[in-house]
């Protein structure tokens, strides 16, 4: 999750709870006329290895995208893809080598503070104070985005509760609660701080069937009430097919296609001598391999 210590100077209401006085971002501002996410050329690498065996390897390569508001925009890819690296890049805890990224008009570089009010991030490596509990974890965040304490109190016990976490247990020590348990106060606490762009990155991995359709349904709802851009990277076909408007698929740090998931499946059908085509058919006719057959994790490059 990206935090900023300094309060946000504009801030939307908590999900699901109505401003008295109607506060306009400069995001909503700029909607009409620019994307909700820019990106052009966007280039990172890492040097591995030791002295001798030093080698650059390049985990995102030459990306250019466009997301307009409102749309939920999958990335898919095998891990070492690029997925998660992209991810931080958008959300200004990695440099951009090369490239330019603007968020609602905002370039991320010059204008770094304007973009973290604006963003919000789940990932499934979230940090928390485990001695916490989920209720004091959150209002810490609420606190930090100048949220209002009353409100927050309100909207973490309603968001918790749609995500299937009841009241009774929001006072226990997160190191107590499941891995699971753990990701859905991720999410919670990114929904609360109600971002304009939002960047989920494997946000239901590790949940059970159930728990994972929770997180899916209130993704959805977000989207719907909210008017939030979402982009998300997942390894689930399912998933991404319900969720996203859009779908990109990287490979190698590439994004070698994109498009909804009806125009991807019918390229590949096409490709494949007009046999019906699923989006595992895609992934395989665009990198050679099944999305089953990961690659092994690879630390940065991922």
């Amino acid at each position: 999750m990206t935090i900023t210590l300094e309060p946000p100077q504009t801030q939307r209401a908590p999900l699901g709870v109505e401003p008295e006085v109607s506060i306009v971002s400069q995001a909503e501002e700029r909607a009409p006329t620019v994307p909700a996410l820019r990106i052009e050329h966007l280039t990172k690498k890492f040097v591995v290895g030791g002295r001798r065996k030093r080698k650059t390897v390049v985990a995102v390569d030459d990306i250019s995208l466009s997301i307009e508001r409102g749309e939920i925009y999958g990335l898919l890819g095998a891990n070492g893809s690029g997925k998660s690296t992209f991810i931080r890049l958008v959300s200004t805890l990695l440099t951009v080598d090369e490239g330019r990224v603007e968020v609602f008009g905002h370039d991320i570089v010059r204008e770094e503070m304007a973009v973290k009010r604006l963003i919000n991030r789940v990932s499934v490596d979230a940090a928390f104070f485990k001695k916490l509990s989920p209720t004091e974890n959150l209002m810490y965040a609420a606190r930090l985005y100048g949220v209002d304490a009353k409100l927050a109190r309100r909207e973490i016990v309603r968001i918790l509760g749609r995500l299937g976490i009841a009241e009774s247990r929001l006072s226990r020590p997160l190191e107590q609660m499941s891995r699971g348990m753990q990701q859905k106060v991720a999410i919670a606490r990114a929904f609360l701080t109600s971002p304009v762009l939002l960047l989920l990155d494997e946000p239901t991995t590790g949940l059970d069937p159930r728990s994972k359709l929770e997180v899916q349904t209130f993704i959805e709802e977000i989207r719907d009430q909210h008017s939030a851009t979402i982009v998300l990277t997942t390894h689930d076909l399912e998933e991404a097919e319900r969720l996203c408007s859009r779908i990109g698929l990287l490979n190698d740090g590439r994004l070698v296609t994109e498009g909804t998931a009806t125009e991807l499946k019918a390229a590949a059908a096409a490709a494949n001598g007009g046999r019906e085509a699923t989006l595992h058919d895609v992934f395989m006719t665009h990198t050679g391999r099944s999305l089953d057959d990961d690659a092994e994790e690879s630390g940065e490059d991922d």
